[in-house]
């Protein structure tokens, strides 16, 4: 214990989440700095976790073992008091008397009398029995600042959470809500700020503590918008190339392998690169237990394969054909508002792929200057090249825009107090370019242009990242 280092101790009854909310609190989903379990008593010691800036501890947090034998601990306190009434004084001396019949609530009490403050974790889930009500006696008896914390595991049921409030308003300085399992940077953000008001001393060191995380997070925003649009670049540049062989005009069992060899390994970069860029988010955010589900497998059969992924991502066809507008009516952003809905699906992308190597093989002599046929190319001059990607759809940078918005959603909105291992998946949600004001959108779309293009507008760059920025603010 350090004067100049403020210390909380987080304690409560075993299995009311302490551990959780330090590990949501703290980002820590790895169980091997911070164990979380569902096996009663598995914190069985004082465990210390400090919070470091630059090499420099602002703050201290302590997880202690659970409350066992509350009502029998509140009246060996009350039988050493006597006559009196307890205070710090007689909690002291428990600590120093009754180790050996008391191990756990000892443990859990000693960094308090050291002078840390207290965070008491309860589950409003649960009836407020007597044990919970010794367990709030002894922590007043402390002296020590006192914040509860409502940690709802379940469902409460109706008018539970009022009679807890009413309770521990009697008896702490503070009580707030705070959910381990899906709290996000905001609720983690005001919880540190409910102890400036439970103990005054260290404002300083909290301050400071706050206003480094909220240097960090913007700066992990930045960060995470560069990924991103390193991600757009590399997938809008992907082109795979085949040499071309005349005898694959006269064999159609050779063309048709040739077109699936092609589309599949087109598919499989384009994977490579989303799990990059996931790979990327995850490190930034400190999530261990979250898994990137971009294979090759999902990119034909569910991402860009079905309409309903083209229907509820990217934008709608007025915003496209705005965006194109603006854009200056560039060839990748053009768009044909007598086509019907279904040029916007995945299923008439992957069939004018397969439809366009048809019409090649199908053709006569090879022309001299690229000709593309919804997503394939055909190139000439001194060799004989095939081109795949990108698929020919003016929707699809928006759509792989909307796809790794959607994940970032998932990955920040992931408490780390969760022990699940989960999929980073775009499946749900629905789109959030379509929210974009205009103008921005056209920043985008020149953008997407230059990079289908083959030659990125890098004068464009520092207006796409802020772009991008602003998208991530709102997630």
């Amino acid at each position: 214990m350090s004067q100049e280092v403020p210390s909380f101790a987080v304690v409560g009854r075993v299995n009311a989440g302490k551990t959780a909310t330090l590990a949501t609190l703290l980002e820590v989903d790895d169980n091997e700095v911070l164990r979380v379990s569902a096996t009663p008593g598995e914190t069985t010691r004082v465990q210390v976790l400090p919070v470091v800036y630059h090499d420099e501890e602002l703050v201290r947090f302590l997880d202690t073992p659970g409350f066992q034998q509350p009502v029998e601990a509140m009246r060996e306190i009350q039988r050493l008091a006597g006559d009196g009434t307890p205070g710090p004084v007689h909690v002291q001396r428990f600590v120093a008397e009754c180790g050996a019949r008391f191990p756990d609530e000892v443990r859990l009490l000693e960094p308090v009398m050291a002078g840390a403050g207290v965070l008491y974790v309860v589950d409003p889930c649960n009836p407020l029995r007597d044990a919970f009500l010794a367990e709030m006696e002894i922590l007043r008896w402390t002296g020590r600042p006192r914040l509860a914390l409502l940690n709802p595991q379940g469902e409460i049921p109706a008018g539970q959470e009022s009679a807890w409030r009413e309770q521990l308003g009697a008896t702490f300085n503070l009580v707030r809500t705070f959910d381990a399992h899906s709290a996000r940077y905001e609720e983690r953000r005001r919880l540190l700020e409910s102890l400036l008001q439970i103990d005054e001393r260290h404002g300083d060191a909290i301050r400071r503590v706050l206003g480094k995380m909220e240097n960090e997070w913007q700066e992990r925003r930045e960060l995470a918008a560069e990924a991103i649009v390193d991600f757009l670049e590399a997938a809008l540049l992907l082109r795979v190339h085949e040499p071309l062989d005349e005898k694959d005009e006269g064999l159609p069992a050779r063309r048709e392998r040739k077109r699936a060899e092609m589309t599949d390994r087109y598919f499989k970069k384009l994977a490579g690169i989303e799990n990059e860029c996931v790979g990327r988010l995850l490190k930034l955010y400190r999530h261990h237990l979250l898994r990137i589900d971009a294979d090759p497998a999902r990119h034909t059969g569910l991402d860009l394969a079905t309409e309903e992924t083209w229907r509820k991502w990217g934008l709608g066809r007025a915003q496209l054909a705005a965006a194109g507008a603006i854009a200056g009516g560039a060839a990748g952003a053009a768009f044909d508002l007598g086509v019907g809905i279904h040029s916007l699906g995945a299923g008439t992308v992957i069939g004018a792929l397969g439809g366009g190597l048809a019409a090649f093989f199908k053709g006569g002599s090879l022309p001299e200057l690229k000709v593309k046929f919804g997503g394939i190319k055909l190139a000439g001059g001194d060799g004989r090249n095939l081109v795949v990607g990108p698929p020919a759809s003016p929707n699809f940078p928006w759509v792989l825009l909307d796809s790794m918005l959607l994940r970032y959603h998932g990955i920040v909105g992931r408490a780390h107090g969760r022990r699940d291992v989960e999929m980073v998946e775009a499946g749900a949600g629905e789109s959030r370019v379509r929210a974009m004001a205009s103008e921005k959108r056209a920043v985008l779309q020149k953008w997407f242009t230059s990079c289908l293009k083959g030659a990125p507008d890098r004068g464009l760059e520092p207006e796409v990242y802020g772009v991008v920025v602003n998208l991530l603010d709102v997630c």
